[in-house]
């Protein structure tokens, strides 16, 4: 099923003063605003995920605002997809506490949030034996939108002439323009992306800047997974690193492409 998040789960995406990433002040005493008057999207306050007696996230704390783009760096293996998959409410911590979109992780009441992330991960989340179009159309069904909506998100991505070509029959980039094309149809407020420059043409890559961009403006919040920095310089304003299952502020922050200017 084309979803938010990958076939088979059900999900149709530092202010001065708070703890970041990395800070080692202590646990004892942190008080947090509440998500409602703080503008912070997701928190997690010393989050573990384990995979059976091994962790994954150990004890890690990160707070995303409102509006806010996050990079975050890491080996392969270290936690980065797991750490999407945290925020998509598609797993619970093993201990610690998070809170996603205003509802704690692990409560049944979690789920009501899902339509309102999209995850695009490294498989794309769409039917191969159906063509694009079909495809996009189904979750303009799901979420209560208009079928033409689809049409529109396959033109803004380029795949107009396209829209009734099988997925199974589509290359890899193809399938990422598509995956974009379904986040503008959802238009989350926390959108997640694995790996997004993966497979993408160099004529594509505007096009993840341009989605990234239309979330921020709704003042939703974005993270991006990479393990090459130098996909995220002009995209993201801030940079957490996952090392040894925690959060790292790295402190080199790429310049907006705004900024730039």
């Amino acid at each position: 099923m084309p979803q938010t998040a990958p076939p088979g789960d059900r999900a149709v995406d530092h202010r001065p003063g708070d703890r970041q990433a990395g800070d080692h002040q202590p646990r004892e005493g942190r008080v947090y605003p509440a998500q409602a008057g703080s503008g912070w999207l997701a928190r997690l306050d010393g989050v573990t995920v384990s995979a059976g007696r091994t962790p994954i996230l150990r004890d890690l704390d990160l707070r995303l605002h409102a509006g806010e783009v996050l990079g975050v760096l890491g080996a392969n293996g270290s936690g980065k997809t797991t750490l999407l998959r945290l925020l998509a409410t598609l797993i619970v911590p093993s201990a610690g506490r998070g809170e996603v979109l205003g509802h704690q992780l692990g409560d049944p009441e979690a789920l009501a949030v899902r339509p309102r992330i999209a995850l695009v991960g490294h498989l794309p989340a769409l039917y191969p034996q159906l063509s694009l179009a079909e495809n996009l159309r189904f979750v303009a069904r799901l979420i209560g939108r208009d079928e033409r909506a689809a049409d529109g998100a396959l033109a803004l991505v380029g795949l107009t002439a396209a829209a009734e070509r099988r997925v199974e029959s589509c290359s890899q980039g193809m399938g990422r323009r598509a995956e974009l094309a379904r986040v503008l149809i959802v238009e989350p407020s926390l959108l997640l992306l694995d790996e997004i420059h993966s497979g993408l043409d160099r004529d594509a890559v505007g096009l993840v800047d341009e989605v990234v961009g239309r979330v921020r403006g709704r003042g939703g919040a974005c993270v991006l997974v990479s393990h090459e920095p130098d996909r995220l310089n002009g995209l993201v304003e801030r940079l957490i690193r996952i090392e040894e299952g925690r959060a790292h502020p790295v402190t080199a922050r790429p310049a907006r492409a705004e900024e730039a200017r």
